[in-house]
């Protein structure tokens, strides 16, 4: 690779302490824990320098723009707890910076998360994964991507993303590659589960195609 994973890219103003024990982490851990058993999400000796990779995220409620991710290098492990994920207070995607709040450092894509749920209050989840199937058959899938020179985490992908959903690129599909970023695939939907099918969607379609060509 020409970047190491989860290197927080962005200015962040983090204060550690712990976040509400009144928001409940119940279903975001539970498809947290079945991506990592699919390598979705996690760690892995034999990709990325095993560097951690994949994060997910969900917005607190509809009428606000704070969301709860999992901590940076937390892909290790298989079941988090609550001190494993951050609340993103104030996400500023075209300034650069984020703040936050938790007992560890929100991940390094946090930004391309808040810039997700900037585009539209209905989203309330977002996924990011990292899946080598999908990623080198974007174009077979037809799926929407952001550019190979775009890097992760910064304020040119935070532009990127915000021109795929004013392209009218997502209008049919709620998941994008990210082409500059090995691997990179980000789902969203108006909850956890719409978000998690459509990634598992994608899945089954892209090994679909190399089961055919492997069968030809």
């Amino acid at each position: 690779m020409t970047e190491q994973e989860g290197v927080i890219k962005y200015q962040l103003k983090h204060a550690r302490q712990p976040i509400d024990s009144s928001f409940s982490l119940t279903e975001i851990n539970a498809w947290r824990t079945i991506f990592f058993r699919l390598d979705l999400i996690g760690q892995d000796p034999e990709r990325y320098d095993n560097i951690g990779f994949g994060n997910i995220s969900q917005r607190i409620d509809s009428h606000s723009d704070q969301f709860i991710i999992s901590g940076t290098q937390t892909g290790h492990i298989e079941h988090l707890s609550h001190e494993h994920y951050a609340l993103v207070v104030k996400a500023e995607p075209h300034q650069n910076s984020l703040q936050s709040c938790g007992l560890c450092k929100p991940s390094s894509e946090s930004l391309t998360h808040a810039s997700v749920y900037a585009q539209n209050n209905t989203i309330q989840a977002v996924i990011h994964a990292h899946n080598p199937e999908i990623w080198k058959h974007t174009a077979a899938l037809g799926l929407p991507h952001t550019n190979a020179d775009v890097p992760y985490g910064t304020v040119e992908m935070a532009t990127a993303v915000e021109q795929l959903f004013q392209s009218g690129e997502l209008m049919q599909t709620s998941l994008f590659t990210m082409l500059g970023h090995e691997d990179g695939v980000v789902a969203f939907g108006k909850n956890m589960q719409e978000a998690a099918w459509e990634l598992i969607k994608y899945l089954s379609m892209a090994i679909g195609i190399e089961q055919q060509r492997i069968n030809r």
